[in-house]
């Protein structure tokens, strides 16, 4: 497990923490379905630790997103070069069990 490995874990958890501190907007599907959430699309102002939680949540969802696509690239270059040698060697025992 490599350092990006592990620093991927830490900001996922703490988007989840993030995501799990926002605070409700409307009344939820009950509400949508007895017609009590119909203000669902109304823009709502947030203000104080909303807003900067709202913030947070956004800026570690671009990190969280910024490294899965760096950790996607990293792993591809790894993978490509340890499965060209790896085929190789297949290549060879195959040759070999024909033989």
């Amino acid at each position: 497990m490599k350092f990006y490995d592990i620093l991927f874990i830490i900001v996922s958890l703490i988007l989840i923490i993030l995501s799990l501190l926002q605070g409700g907007k409307s009344e939820g599907a009950s509400g949508a379905i007895t017609g009590g959430g119909l203000n669902v699309f109304v823009k709502t102002k947030e203000r104080g630790s909303e807003k900067i939680i709202s913030w947070f949540t956004f800026g570690f969802a671009v990190l969280f997103l910024f490294l899965a696509l760096l950790i996607m690239v990293l792993n591809s270059g790894v993978e490509s070069s340890s499965t060209s040698s790896t085929s190789g060697e297949a290549a060879k025992l195959l040759i070999n069990l024909v033989k």
